[in-house]
């Protein structure tokens, strides 16, 4: 996978985090700096470490997969692309609304499952992990601080857009890791 295929996966996958980001930018006026960075750091602490965790229980299926990964790395992005499309459709209930450890550790998971099976493709493709990992941690980091801070402008933000924008992008990285060059 190439660093610009990496960095549209990052921001594909960190959607999530900006989502869930804004919604808590929305809600709190207090220690905003505090809950902001505790928010940002936890979310891409989790999205950087997920794709760790997808990558190594790769390795175990890996030898039995590799002569048709590029189809599996297909099917993992297209289900993940076709599910943010349809999430983005469906009722949401409302967001958590606090920033205690629990509520930070419970966002941070919810939010990087996708991660975890991305990690797996990574895998497939051969990418390095170190800086795949890196970038996308970084960049849901950032996402997620710039959602909380974009949240104290906005009251009503169409989060549908950015999740079916999220999923149009791990579609065309579907397609596009069933060209040979992956």
């Amino acid at each position: 996978m190439s660093i610009i295929s990496i960095i549209f996966l990052a921001i594909a996958l960190g959607i999530d985090c900006l989502v869930v980001s804004f919604s808590q930018g929305l809600i709190f006026t207090s220690k905003r700096t505090k809950n902001s960075l505790a928010l940002a750091f936890t979310m891409g602490l989790f999205q950087g470490l997920m794709p760790v965790i997808g990558y190594i229980g790769a390795d175990v299926i890996h030898k039995y997969v590799e002569t048709f990964s590029h189809w599996v790395v297909f099917g993992i992005f297209l289900i993940l692309g076709l599910k943010f499309i349809f999430e983005a459709f469906q009722e949401k209930e409302e967001e958590i609304c606090c920033i205690g450890l629990k509520c930070l550790l419970g966002m941070g998971l919810a939010t990087s499952i996708d991660a975890l099976v991305a990690g797996a493709s990574l895998n497939f493709t051969g990418t390095p992990l170190l800086l795949s990992a890196l970038i996308i941690g970084f960049a849901s980091f950032v996402m997620s601080l710039c959602g909380f801070w974009f949240g104290n402008f906005f009251k009503k933000f169409p989060s549908k857009y950015l999740e079916i924008t999220g999923g149009i992008i791990l579609v065309i990285l579907a397609v596009k890791a069933l060209r040979p060059e992956g």
